[in-house]
């Protein structure tokens, strides 16, 4: 494999859907902090990831730094404190990166820590060969779009649920975080895609976000059965 690999992972979570006394992405996961497991996934020797930038919000950078030495973590790593939102918070990602200049770089949500292997990988690839491509996966539930009306049905198979990671040619993210915030921009593919298409690889139903504390409970089940 020729081109760098890197990764943001991006933990904003402060935790209040959760009903938690503290963030999402530090809450214990098999003994372990949500957070280290998904650093865990993009430190996978197999993947090749050369630099790992965790973003968190400048008030949980001391909560990180303690975790770590409790967990005797030696995963290397850069931590930057985030922006006011997900945006803001990537862009400065991406600027702890400013002395590289070509590569493909994966964004990913820090309390996604079950991510496949397969995904990770396979979301590289394409974006190595493609420019940009994110992981989704189909609906498993009936979906309806809403109408002044009521609502009406959706085709299911041509609609995707989006997932992380999401992952880009370097430059080319680059380019899209110098345009400024839009109130539309969901994810990275939503700033990119004005600029580049973007292909889909087939995600994970396993590859949860936790939100709630049943995903965590869910989490903790799906670790469990390996």
């Amino acid at each position: 494999m020729s081109t760098h690999r890197f990764a943001i992972l991006v933990a904003g979570g402060s935790g209040t859907r959760m009903g938690a006394d503290q963030p999402k992405q530090f809450l214990p996961l098999l003994g372990q902090p949500v957070l280290l497991h998904t650093l865990r996934r993009f430190a996978e020797p197999a993947l090749q990831v050369e630099r790992i930038v965790l973003v968190l919000p400048a008030d949980q950078l001391a909560t990180w730094q303690r975790l770590c030495a409790e967990h005797a973590v030696e995963i290397p790593h850069t931590v930057v404190a985030g922006g006011a939102s997900r945006w803001a918070s990537v862009r400065k990602g991406l600027a702890a990166l400013i002395d590289t200049s070509e590569g493909v770089v994966a964004v990913h949500d820090g309390v996604r820590p079950l991510t496949p292997f397969t995904v990770i990988h396979n979301t590289y690839a394409k974006a190595e060969a493609h420019g940009a491509a994110i992981a989704a996966v189909v609906p498993k539930d009936s979906v309806r779009g809403l109408s002044k009306e009521g609502s009406y049905a959706l085709n299911r198979s041509r609609l995707r649920l989006v997932q992380t990671p999401q992952c880009f040619e370097l430059n080319l993210l680059r380019r899209a975080y110098q345009l400024p915030e839009l109130p539309t921009f969901t994810d990275d593919a939503s700033v990119v895609e004005d600029l580049h298409p973007i292909q889909l690889v087939e995600g994970d139903y396993r590859n949860l976000k936790i939100t709630t504390p049943e995903d965590l409970v869910l989490a903790e089940a799906l670790l469990n059965a390996g």
